[in-house]
Protein backbone atom coordinates (compact mmCIF):
# COMPACT_ATOMS: atom_id res chain seq x y z
CA UNK A 1 0.00 0.00 0.00
CA UNK A 2 1.27 3.38 -1.19
CA UNK A 3 2.44 6.13 1.88
CA UNK A 4 0.93 9.66 1.31
CA UNK A 5 -0.69 12.11 4.12
CA UNK A 6 -4.13 10.41 3.43
CA UNK A 7 -2.31 7.74 5.68
CA UNK A 8 -0.83 9.53 8.06
CA UNK A 9 -3.75 9.04 10.73
CA UNK A 10 -3.96 5.87 12.88
CA UNK A 11 -6.75 3.57 11.38
CA UNK A 12 -9.57 2.74 14.44
CA UNK A 13 -10.14 0.49 16.49
CA UNK A 14 -6.88 -0.87 16.68
CA UNK A 15 -4.66 -1.39 19.31
CA UNK A 16 -1.07 0.20 18.27
CA UNK A 17 2.15 0.33 20.20
CA UNK A 18 3.43 3.85 19.88
CA UNK A 19 6.98 3.33 19.70
CA UNK A 20 7.17 1.95 16.09
CA UNK A 21 4.63 4.44 14.45
CA UNK A 22 7.77 6.62 14.20
CA UNK A 23 11.28 5.80 13.43
CA UNK A 24 14.11 8.59 14.91
CA UNK A 25 15.26 11.15 12.57
CA UNK A 26 19.01 11.36 13.41
CA UNK A 27 20.72 14.98 14.84
CA UNK A 28 16.75 15.33 14.52
CA UNK A 29 12.91 16.24 15.48
CA UNK A 30 10.04 13.81 13.39
CA UNK A 31 5.94 13.65 13.83
CA UNK A 32 3.64 11.81 13.07
CA UNK A 33 -0.36 13.17 13.51
CA UNK A 34 -2.09 9.92 14.64
CA UNK A 35 -5.00 12.32 14.46
CA UNK A 36 -6.77 15.41 13.73
CA UNK A 37 -9.96 17.04 14.76
CA UNK A 38 -11.71 20.62 15.15
CA UNK A 39 -11.28 19.88 19.37
CA UNK A 40 -7.23 19.21 18.62
CA UNK A 41 -4.84 17.15 17.63
CA UNK A 42 -2.75 14.62 19.18
CA UNK A 43 0.87 13.92 17.31
CA UNK A 44 3.81 11.56 18.03
CA UNK A 45 7.07 13.00 18.23
CA UNK A 46 10.80 11.35 18.05
CA UNK A 47 13.30 13.53 18.82
CA UNK A 48 17.41 12.52 18.84
CA UNK A 49 19.12 13.47 21.87
CA UNK A 50 20.22 17.33 22.01
CA UNK A 51 17.16 17.98 19.74
CA UNK A 52 14.32 20.22 21.25
CA UNK A 53 11.83 23.24 20.07
CA UNK A 54 12.77 26.53 21.58
CA UNK A 55 10.46 28.65 23.76
CA UNK A 56 7.12 29.97 22.44
CA UNK A 57 3.39 29.91 22.78
CA UNK A 58 0.27 28.45 21.96
CA UNK A 59 -2.90 29.67 22.02
CA UNK A 60 -4.77 26.70 23.95
CA UNK A 61 -3.49 23.91 26.30
CA UNK A 62 -1.44 20.90 25.81
CA UNK A 63 -0.52 17.92 27.77
CA UNK A 64 2.69 15.95 26.94
CA UNK A 65 3.23 12.53 27.57
CA UNK A 66 6.68 11.15 27.48
CA UNK A 67 6.80 7.28 25.73
CA UNK A 68 10.47 6.82 26.54
CA UNK A 69 13.48 8.52 26.83
CA UNK A 70 13.43 12.21 28.80
CA UNK A 71 12.83 16.19 28.08
CA UNK A 72 14.10 18.71 30.13
CA UNK A 73 10.69 21.38 29.74
CA UNK A 74 10.36 24.83 30.87
CA UNK A 75 6.58 26.04 31.12
CA UNK A 76 6.28 29.71 32.28
CA UNK A 77 10.13 29.65 33.82
CA UNK A 78 9.80 26.71 35.80
CA UNK A 79 11.93 23.40 35.11
CA UNK A 80 10.04 20.28 34.88
CA UNK A 81 12.05 17.25 34.13
CA UNK A 82 9.63 14.64 32.14
CA UNK A 83 10.45 10.39 31.90
CA UNK A 84 8.70 7.89 30.50
CA UNK A 85 4.85 7.45 31.84
CA UNK A 86 4.73 11.02 33.18
CA UNK A 87 2.55 13.76 32.23
CA UNK A 88 2.99 17.97 31.73
CA UNK A 89 0.32 20.32 30.66
CA UNK A 90 1.36 23.34 29.13
CA UNK A 91 -1.04 26.05 29.77
CA UNK A 92 -2.62 28.46 26.93
CA UNK A 93 -0.52 31.33 26.20
CA UNK A 94 2.30 30.49 28.55
CA UNK A 95 6.18 30.44 27.36
CA UNK A 96 7.16 27.01 26.77
CA UNK A 97 10.91 25.04 25.59
CA UNK A 98 11.67 21.51 25.70
CA UNK A 99 15.27 19.54 24.95
CA UNK A 100 15.43 15.62 24.75
CA UNK A 101 18.02 14.94 27.12
CA UNK A 102 18.37 11.33 25.99
CA UNK A 103 16.54 9.91 22.61
CA UNK A 104 12.56 10.08 23.27
CA UNK A 105 9.35 9.98 22.09
CA UNK A 106 6.17 11.96 23.37
CA UNK A 107 2.66 12.07 22.42
CA UNK A 108 1.59 15.94 22.24
CA UNK A 109 -2.10 16.33 22.84
CA UNK A 110 -3.44 19.97 21.77
CA UNK A 111 -6.53 20.91 22.96
CA UNK A 112 -8.06 23.25 21.05
CA UNK A 113 -11.08 25.60 23.16
CA UNK A 114 -14.55 25.74 21.51
CA UNK A 115 -15.65 29.21 23.03
CA UNK A 116 -14.54 31.94 21.78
Amino acid sequence: MASGMADATIPPADALALGPLLAYAEQGIASRVLIKTDGGNVTLFAFDAGQGLSEHTAPFDALVFVVEGALALTVGGRAVAATPGTVVRMPANVPHALEATARTKMLLVMLRSTSA
